[in-house]
């Protein structure tokens, strides 16, 4: 890398989505990790229409939507990097050939166990135009959930009932590697998507449950999908609940559409899913004294950068570098999240101690979360800093001359094929 290199990287995704700056010291040996798609061309709208019209497994919209009566259409929050406005209006297209009129069409985010959205939230995901036309609503886990059966797995499925009110369901998500999953996307919009607390805490128990039995289930970004009970579970939940449509969307490393998958929500979902194997899998490389990964899809959950970083540090450890600027802060979960010093959610744990390999957590962050920081790593352990100089400050500190280092454009979605992680 020459000495006036320097790197960029994405930040503020629903914020403006800005480039932010690394400038490195030209003795240190720099390694750029990308995703092997990073670079994959966005589709243009006759690419994505052509989704539309030639699902996976299904008919189209348009002709399942013939003789419905009601309309939901369920998409993602904030959390994730859909850029939902863009396909929308193709779901509308096809609903309105399918002869569906505006008043019998409703929005439902699919909020899990995060935060209601706000109406800016709204318009960032939707578009104003969608919040002319329709009526967009938050989902609520605590109440006004319909129990549509229990699973082979014995998760008891209670479902969003304005989600089971209608007789047309459609999910918009995408498909990127999952701590849990191993894959989201699929059935994920509906469980824990607009699923009741219960449902949520006790589907997810199966990973705790897989974890402890050494079987797929957690912490396998990306690895284990097809036997990945976790997503199985949802798999079935949403069958059982009649999501009719899934639009998965696969994303470059600009959070543009790269490919569409339309369809029968677990037809479509295998397709996508071998095709996700690709484009976020990431070559390995270890041995590392810092990494640097950049939190950015995911960046109120910076969370899912750190054991991809951790994992190419050196044997001996070394430094680890965080990068998440999202003005909102870190998301608020109520299953696992904080809520107090000594309190959290039902899946609440303290963090005791950094992740192994990990002498040193730097947290790069203009807003300072201290609340939440916590599902990082003990706040004690945290060094701050507000920008990169002043990172930096800290590296060259610890690496006053030669180091070996590893940048990360997207921790938050990249993963290592057959790591684990």
């Amino acid at each position: 890398m020459a000495e006036s290199d320097s790197i960029k990287v994405q930040q503020s995704a629903w914020y403006g989505d800005l480039d932010f700056t690394l400038e490195l010291p030209s003795s240190w040996d720099i390694s750029i990790c990308r995703m092997q798609g990073h670079d994959r061309a966005r589709l243009t709208p006759a690419d994505i229409r052509n989704a539309f019209t030639h699902p996976v497994g299904s008919r189209p919209i348009r002709e399942i939507a013939k003789g419905k009566r009601e309309v939901v259409i369920i998409f993602d929050d904030l959390t994730r990097p859909t850029p939902v406005a863009d396909l929308v209006t193709y779901v509308l297209e096809e609903l309105e050939v399918g002869g569906i009129s505006d008043e019998h069409i409703r929005f439902i985010a699919a909020l899990g166990s995060h935060r209601g959205l706000t109406r800016i939230d709204f318009v960032k995901k939707l578009g104003e135009a969608v919040l002319d036309r329709f009526p967009v609503y938050n989902h609520n886990p605590y109440e006004n959930c319909t129990f549509v059966g229990t699973t082979s797995r014995g998760t008891p499925i209670s479902i969003n009932s304005e989600v089971m009110s209608c007789d047309l369901k459609i999910g918009i998500g995408c498909i990127t590697p999952h701590t849990a999953a191993a894959f989201g996307g699929g059935g994920k919009i509906l469980v824990p998507g607009v699923a009741s607390m219960d449902t949520i805490a006790a589907n997810h128990a199966l990973a705790g449950r897989a974890r402890k039995h050494e079987r797929s289930g957690s912490m396998t970004y990306g690895v284990g999908f097809e036997e990945n009970e976790f997503r199985l579970d949802i798999a079935e939940a949403a069958k059982m609940a009649g999501l009719d449509i899934k639009v998965d969307a696969i994303l470059n490393d600009k959070r543009e559409i790269t490919a569409l998958f339309v369809g029968e929500p677990l037809a479509a979902h295998l397709e996508g899913v071998k095709l996700a194997k690709e484009v976020y899998a990431t070559e390995p490389i270890s041995d590392r004294d810092i990494v640097i990964a950049n939190a950015y899809a995911k960046g109120t959950e910076p969370f899912h950068a750190s054991p991809l970083g951790a994992q190419m540090l050196t044997e001996d450890g070394g430094d680890l570098v965080i990068i998440v600027n999202t003005p909102e802060g870190l998301i608020t979960h109520c299953l696992g999240g904080s809520w107090g010093r000594n309190m959290g959610g039902r899946y609440w744990q303290r963090r005791s101690r950094l992740l192994p390999h990990v002498k040193k957590l730097i947290l790069v962050t203009q807003y300072i979360d201290r609340a939440e920081s916590v599902r990082i790593a003990p706040i004690d352990s945290i060094t701050w800093a507000k920008t990169w100089s002043e990172a930096l400050e800290h590296l060259t500190k610890d690496y006053p001359g030669k180091a070996k280092v590893a940048v990360i454009p997207d921790a938050t979605i990249q993963y290592i094929p057959g790591s684990g992680l």
